[in-house]
């Protein structure tokens, strides 16, 4: 069994992403196209957010996402709160996952995959305890196995625990199970904000049995 989880991790879990990914790029184009012209008229510009992430062996990449909020500022210059930036139509484009769509680019250059641990905040590295930090012993993911058990409806510390379960038994079923449970939460639309917040509240380092 292990050696056959080892083969699909080495042989088989890239090339998978790489095809499903570009197959989904060229078939979803019109209606990416149809969702970056929405936001450039909603939201503004720029149409795309952009902001670096740790990928494997935390090397840090560039991620690709809809952008869903606006450059609102208060009169310090400081950018207001999520809650108060976030748009009706961005929080649609959140709630359906559609502003994961530019992530499919990331997974074929290489910088993702389509199932594994979340890519977050560079400022979150030092946080880390020695187990959460295996999380980037694999690609990041367009979805993950916290994901499909949670998401932002679950602490920090259950989120890494999901995490590290995923990087100790990662299998082609287990993958495909991740997948199609993805696709049964987007129609859902469950755990896409944390109790507290539109999205999930910043980690603050680990606090074992504590929610964040």
């Amino acid at each position: 069994m292990e050696l056959k989880k080892g083969f699909y991790r080495r042989f088989i879990k890239r090339p998978q992403d790489f095809l499903l990914s570009l197959i989904a790029l060229v078939v979803l184009s019109p209606f990416i196209l149809i969702i970056a012209v929405l936001v450039r008229i909603k939201i503004g510009k720029p149409i795309i957010f952009k902001q670096v992430r740790p990928g494997l062996n935390e090397k840090v990449f560039k991620m690709y996402k809809f952008r869903t909020m606006t450059n609102e500022k208060d009169e310090h210059g400081e950018l207001l709160p999520d809650s108060a930036r976030i748009t009706k139509f961005g929080s649609f484009l959140r709630s359906t996952s559609l502003d994961e769509l530019p992530e499919l680019w990331n997974i074929v250059r290489g910088d993702m995959s389509i199932v594994g641990p979340r890519p977050l905040l560079i400022q979150y590295l030092p946080l880390y305890n020695e187990d959460q930090k295996r999380r980037h012993e694999v690609r990041p993911g367009l979805s993950g196995y916290a994901q499909v058990n949670g998401r932002n409806a679950i602490s920090w510390e259950d989120k890494f625990r999901l995490d590290t379960e995923y990087v100790d038994n990662i299998s082609f079923i287990g993958d495909w199970k991740i997948i199609f449970l993805t696709i049964k939460k987007v129609f859902s639309r469950e755990g896409i904000s944390s109790n507290t917040s539109v999205t999930m509240e910043p980690f603050k380092g680990s606090q074992e049995g504590v929610k964040l």
